[in-house]
């Protein structure tokens, strides 16, 4: 068995205080542990999400076959045509059923999961690279079928899902790598319509939030960009009498100072009503930024590592505090949960995983039926995985 010693540090404001704990990353068929004071993350060869070690992108979690535990989609490819998969829940995180998703095999990057046909059961929407994007419809028992293509090939990095115009219907957002990032307007029917482009061709926008930042009841847009691009906020604007047919946002304004983003996420870390957001970045420190409720930022706070490799974020209440928590995936470095302390005046950040860690995407949810939210990781060219979360024995 092969043990690594980690820490977990403190950093109030973004400065290293000094808790030490231990983490553990063990040969397959070993329990891996990631302690962070009374929880701790296990996984092992059986909480392996499949038996290949795929190129994935992405992976999201929810009950698509009505059995009331949560299921997984993966997409994999990247560049590369994969075969995207839907894996079943057998309970308490046991994925031992699996099917395709879709016949052919495709460069996917995205998936995400919504009712996007008003039918009650979770469909996939799947973002592909200089391949068409593709919407498959659930038939209520976690079979899918291909419905439709999401306009020309475009070289897409994300998929989000949101009411995006204000009709009671799923809308997708996709994000793209040198190209326009468009919007497709759903009908109702899970039929899309593209209504606009954000951005230029000239733009790598890799991932995007969706959400209310000035609190005027219209959805706003996070940008996380890369190539030497600044991060940049789009606040949606009244779009007079065609509100729900037309969207419509104002000019980018930047925010933040990093050159190399992947990831963006939301939640109100601080606890004052207003809507924060996290950036996950390459080559720096992440930064949460506290929120205004205006569409500005009130403060910056730098988290983990100072040369860190963040390719996907998730938040979520991991131990259960009231406040919520932020694991951010790692490429050639450990993946983090990063504990927000205090309403966000110190996060304790934690390690888990191998030290060389692959991972593109990732999620968060409750897998075991325990009441506490597990975390899916997906890696590229290494196994995907589950971390099931635990009570450290005293």
């Amino acid at each position: 068995m092969r043990v690594l010693v980690g820490r977990i540090t403190e950093r109030p404001f973004g400065r290293t205080a000094g808790l030490a704990a231990l983490f553990l990353w063990t040969a397959w068929g070993h329990a891996d542990l990631a302690v962070a004071q009374d929880r701790v993350f296990v996984s092992s060869s059986r909480l392996l999400i499949g038996v290949q070690a795929n190129r994935s992108a992405s992976v999201r979690a929810g009950d698509v076959d009505g059995d009331d535990d949560v299921d997984l989609v993966v997409a994999n490819g990247r560049h590369w045509p994969g075969q995207n998969l839907i894996f079943l829940n057998q309970t308490r995180a046991r994925f031992n059923v699996a099917r395709p998703l879709g016949r052919d095999l495709c460069t996917s990057y995205a998936c995400e999961l919504a009712d996007l046909d008003g039918d009650g059961d979770l469909d996939v929407a799947v973002g592909n690279d200089q391949a068409p994007s593709r919407v498959f419809l659930n038939d209520g028992t976690g079979q899918f079928q291909f419905h439709t293509n999401l306009g020309q090939p475009r070289s897409v990095r994300s998929l989000s899902i949101a009411d995006i115009n204000g009709d009671q219907d799923m809308d997708l957002i996709l994000t793209c790598r040198g190209s326009a990032n468009p919007i497709y307007l759903n009908n109702g029917s899970a039929d899309f319509q593209h209504a606009l482009d954000f951005g230029t061709r000239e733009d790598s926008t890799i991932d995007v939030a969706v959400v209310d930042l000035n609190e005027d009841g219209r959805l706003d847009l996070i940008l996380a960009n890369r190539d030497d691009q600044p991060n940049t906020i789009l606040l949606a604007e009244d779009p007079g009498n065609s509100a729900k047919a037309t969207v419509r946002f104002g000019a980018p304004v930047a925010f933040g100072t990093a050159e190399s983003s992947r990831a963006v996420a939301t939640a109100d870390f601080d606890g004052d009503g207003h809507m924060d957001w996290v950036v996950g970045n390459i080559g720096a420190a992440n930064v949460v930024f506290l929120g205004d409720g205006t569409g500005g930022v009130s403060r910056e706070i730098k988290i983990g590592r100072q040369d860190g490799q963040t390719f996907c974020i998730a938040v979520a209440d991991l131990d259960r505090d009231g406040r919520p928590d932020i694991v951010a995936g790692n490429q050639g470095q450990p993946n983090v949960v990063c504990y927000n302390r205090d309403n966000a005046r110190r996060f304790v950040t934690q390690s888990f995983g191998p030290e060389q860690s692959a991972t593109y995407g990732l999620c968060v949810s409750e897998f075991s039926g325990d009441g506490y939210s597990d975390i899916a990781i997906a890696n590229s060219d290494q196994q995907n995985q589950i971390f099931v979360n635990q009570p450290a024995r005293q």
